[in-house]
């Protein structure tokens, strides 16, 4: 059994359209699969019929971006992904919030734009006008966030890459995101039906524990201390993960009673959806 419940749409910052997303499941031969858009489910109802028509079992997804206070260190806040499975896409209560996250992220994206203009007055480049900013939001099918602000910097030939377009400017110039809470997040998916799962928590080059710590036994310490009470599984196979990695979640999640997930976290350049071997049980929690 293949099985992928970590891939990214249009809907957030994925580079297909969630109709080819799941034509290319097929062809992969991909059983059980979910889209995960990050604070968006604008691609749900879409992905359900097509799963039904290609004959693919489908789980509803999201990626919800979490603002985590470090109790340790009072005051220091850290950004974290967790997934929400099987929840109800008509539940009000989360619709209502993620308009919310969808109007701030939008707020936020002009004001990157507005700080790159500056850093492009220093540098002797021609700003954004109207028609730029209208050709980068044209280009958001669902929620806005940087890497559209990053794709048009390679499109205009400002950079030459994704990572030279964060590396050179969009870290630097960030803007913090809507601030929701692990238990608020907890909340809205567990009303809503689902389950909360902790993303990529060892993600080297992503938003994980490794900014606290790069230590498995320390991160599962503070998963242990600090958020068991509101998630319900670890997303234990994903493409950053090394054997040790992988192995030290398995057993963390299955000595605390959680769920296993685990997914390729593709977003379509390359395409690796399906890649990871991920075992049987992880579908049978879900039956």
């Amino acid at each position: 059994m293949k099985i992928d419940l970590h891939i990214h749409t249009t809907c957030s910052d994925g580079n297909l359209h969630v109709d080819e997303v799941l034509r290319e499941a097929k062809r992969k031969n991909i059983d059980l699969i979910s889209l995960t858009d990050h604070d968006s489910i604008e691609c749900q109802k879409k992905a359900l019929s097509l799963a039904t028509k290609y004959g693919i079992n489908y789980i509803t997804g999201i990626e919800l971006n979490v603002t985590f206070q470090y109790p340790p260190e009072p005051g220091r806040s850290i950004s974290l992904d967790f997934l929400g499975y099987q929840f109800d896409i008509g539940d009000r209560e989360l619709k209502n919030k993620l308009e919310l996250i969808r109007r701030r992220r939008e707020v936020r994206a002009r004001e990157i734009l507005e700080k790159l203009n500056i850093e492009f007055d220093k540098e002797n480049i021609a700003r954004f006008n109207q028609a730029d900013i209208r050709n980068v939001q044209d280009s958001v099918d669902g929620a806005f966030g940087r890497p559209h602000i990053a794709r048009y910097l390679v499109e205009k030939g400002i950079v030459s890459s994704l990572q030279e377009a964060f590396d050179r400017y969009l870290v630097r110039l960030d803007v913090p995101k809507f601030p929701l809470s692990l238990a608020e997040a907890s909340m809205l998916i567990r009303n809503a039906g689902g389950i909360l799962v902790l993303a990529h928590p060892s993600d080297p080059h992503g938003t994980s524990l490794d900014s606290i710590t790069s230590d498995l036994e320390t991160q599962t310490k503070i998963i242990e201390e600090y958020m068991l009470e509101y998630v319900d599984g670890i997303e234990c196979w994903h493409t950053t993960n090394g054997a040790k990695t992988t192995a030290h979640y398995i057993e963390f999640a299955k000595s605390h009673d959680l769920f296993l997930t685990g997914g390729s976290d593709c977003h379509q350049k390359p395409i690796i959806m399906g890649s990871l071997d991920i075992p049987d049980y992880v579908a049978e929690q879900f039956m």
